[in-house]
Formats: structure tokens, C-alpha cells, sequence
């Protein structure tokens, strides 16, 4: 199993890109970039963003 090196990642920039990535909005390297960073799989279709309940 190859070790993985740990980089920094700005946080607005993340949280954009998963937004993008749940909408489908994000270009093929970006949505790697996401899937290799979370540990996922393009199959996955969890929700990275939880919804707030509105009543």
C-alpha cells in the first residue's frame, strides 16, 4: 500500500470544490483530485455536505 503524504489544503477552496463536486459542476481532474483526497470512489454517492433541516 503506497503512503500517503499529508499537504495542506485550504479550506474555503475545499468546501467549494465539494459543493461543485455534489452538484456535478467540477471538471475531471478536480473531481479526482476530490475522490483521491476523501479516500472515495466515483461510485460512491454519499453526500459530502450534510443539509440543514428546515422546519
Amino acid at each position: 500500500m503506497p503512503r500517503k503524504h499529508i499537504h495542506w489544503v485550504n479550506t474555503p477552496v475545499l468546501m467549494e470544490a465539494i459543493l461543485r463536486y455534489e452538484q456535478k459542476r467540477l471538471p475531471k481532474p478536480m473531481r479526482l483530485w476530490i475522490e483521491s483526497l476523501l479516500d472515495m470512489n466515483s461510485s460512491d454517492n454519499k453526500e459530502l455536505v450534510s443539509k440543514p433541516n428546515h422546519i
